[in-house]
Order: structure tokens, then C-alpha cells, then sequence
């Protein structure tokens, strides 16, 4: 009974949305950030040119991360089709950015946020100890259209980004 008590705590604590969690219809937060080639990215330089898809993920390299890198990469035509700049954001530094970036051939910017930022501005919730994956679908006027949360399913963070711009 005690361990069933200490895991639902655990559960509230880590895996429930934050109450600042960025929600749909919200304007989007703004932050600076190094990209995958150590260039300062500030998000405010491109609001108001282009719909903005932002995904979080946990870790390079990781079999669900990288599935879903890849799902963008593949899928970028698309995204260059809705005019939307598709945005990548974890924890990891800007060296493993590089080279996650070079092993699978991504042609989108990767932000590494080691200090979690970007990730506490969103309000981007944990399972557990494992940071979350969330892609926000972001209007040319910063404000997020839609918002989808899965930590398992990366790959289906692409299918329902371009379904969200395929409605604006």
C-alpha cells in the first residue's frame, strides 16, 4: 500500500502538466538559445514571418528521439510547404546537437537548453525523471494553434503538426 501511495504521489509531482504549461491560444514565450552550430537563436526574430512548429524531446540519440527527428527530416518538404520553421529543443549541448544533427542528415535547428529555459517557460511537463516530449504548433502572430503531448509516440508529433497547419 505504501509503494502504491508513493507512486501516485510521484505521478502528481512529475507527470502531470504544470499549471504554466503553454496552452492553445496562448502567445507564445520568447527565449535566446545556442543552435546545433553554437549560433545564438532568439525566437522573437522570427515571430510574425512564418508558423513555427517547436518540439521538445528528451535526449539525442535515443531510439524514440531519434525516430522522430528523423519523421521531421523526412517530412520537411512539407513543413517548407506551410512555410512553417520546424524547431527541435533539448537539454543536450550544442556538440551533440552538431553531431546528432550530421549522423541523421536533419535539416532543421536543433536548440540545446541545458539549463531547461526554454523548457520551464513552456512549462513542458516530466514523466518522472524523463523530460517531456511536446511539439507546439505556433501562427505567425506567436500564438500556439495547437499543442500536442506524447511521450512514447514521437513520430506521431510530425503527423499532427502538419495536420494543425494544414487547418490554419
Amino acid at each position: 500500500m505504501k509503494y502504491v501511495l508513493m507512486s501516485a504521489l510521484s505521478f502528481l509531482l512529475f507527470a502531470c502538466n504544470s499549471k504554466s504549461q503553454v496552452k492553445v491560444g496562448s502567445k507564445v514565450p520568447t527565449f535566446q538559445l545556442k543552435d546545433q552550430n553554437g549560433n545564438i537563436f532568439d525566437l522573437a526574430s522570427v515571430l510574425g514571418k512564418q508558423p513555427l512548429v517547436i518540439y521538445f524531446y528528451p535526449k539525442d540519440e535515443t531510439n524514440v528521439c531519434t525516430k522522430e527527428a528523423c519523421s521531421f527530416r523526412d517530412s520537411y518538404d512539407k513543413f517548407e510547404k506551410y512555410g512553417a520553421k520546424v524547431i527541435g529543443i533539448s537539454s543536450d549541448g550544442v556538440a551533440s546537437h552538431k553531431s546528432f544533427a550530421e549522423h541523421h542528415k536533419l535539416n532543421f535547428t536543433l536548440l540545446s537548453d541545458p539549463d531547461n529555459k526554454a523548457r520551464k517557460l513552456f512549462g513542458v511537463p516530466k514523466s518522472f525523471v524523463i523530460p517531456g516530449r511536446v511539439t507546439y504548433i505556433v501562427d505567425k502572430n506567436g500564438v500556439v494553434v495547437h499543442e500536442f503531448n506524447s511521450l512514447r509516440d514521437g513520430e506521431k508529433h510530425v503527423t499532427e503538426a502538419l495536420a494543425a497547419l494544414s487547418k490554419m
